[in-house]
């Protein structure tokens, strides 16, 4: 099962590679998106903390997220409730995902485990928001990776912790990072269609 360790430790290896890339443009287009590579990972901060406001409230609304106030930077930019203050500070950008990511984190140790909130790919529970975390942390910084050229393949064990809990449907023998991308609609799998189309499970197992 998906775990806080787990979104620390996906978030603190982003971090990580991040930080090798401090020199470079970050406001180039990520690979497959419209948005900036700097974009993406202000929604990956900004998917981190809207997950924890899920989970940390006992009266989230049923139909919905809670409602935090959003912006857009640009209309075919993400729309966000956390963003970097400073566009041209790498390292602030970072900062600001590490701190989503650890409130998640924080939130998810301590919500009650039967505690039940809205996504729109199912009312899930603290651990089923864990995964999400992890695969929008993962497949992102994939995203952001190919474009700025940077390694990057996380740990088979952390990709199939979160493929069994939002892709039940996928495959279990193949490689999981290779899994993860054809299950986000970023990879080939041999034997397996390329998907136009996905979304993950977020019900409770």
């Amino acid at each position: 099962m998906t775990s806080a360790d787990d979104v620390r430790s996906a978030v603190s290896l982003a971090a990580t590679t991040l930080r090798t890339a401090l020199g470079r443009d970050w406001h180039v287009p990520a690979a497959g998106l419209t948005w900036t590579c700097w974009e993406t990972v202000e929604h990956v901060a900004d998917d981190l903390f809207a997950y924890a406001g899920q989970v940390a409230s006992e009266n989230t609304p049923p139909e919905g997220y809670v409602p935090f106030g959003w912006r857009r930077g640009r209309p075919d930019g993400p729309a966000l409730t956390i963003y970097s203050e400073d566009t041209k500070n790498p390292e602030g950008l970072i900062q600001v995902l590490e701190s989503s990511g650890g409130l998640l984190a924080a939130v998810v140790t301590v919500a009650p485990p039967e505690r039940r909130a809205f996504h729109p790919y199912g009312i899930s529970d603290p651990a089923g928001f864990a995964a999400m975390g992890v695969v929008e942390t993962l497949v992102h910084l994939h995203d952001v990776a190919v474009a700025l050229d940077l390694p990057w393949a996380p740990p088979a064990d952390l990709c199939d912790r979160a493929l069994r809990r939002l892709f039940r449907e996928a495959p279990e023998t193949t490689d999981r990072w290779a899994t993860l991308l054809w299950a986000t609609g970023r990879g080939e799998l041999p034997d397996h269609p390329r998907r136009t189309d996905w979304r993950w499970n977020g019900t409770p197992v």
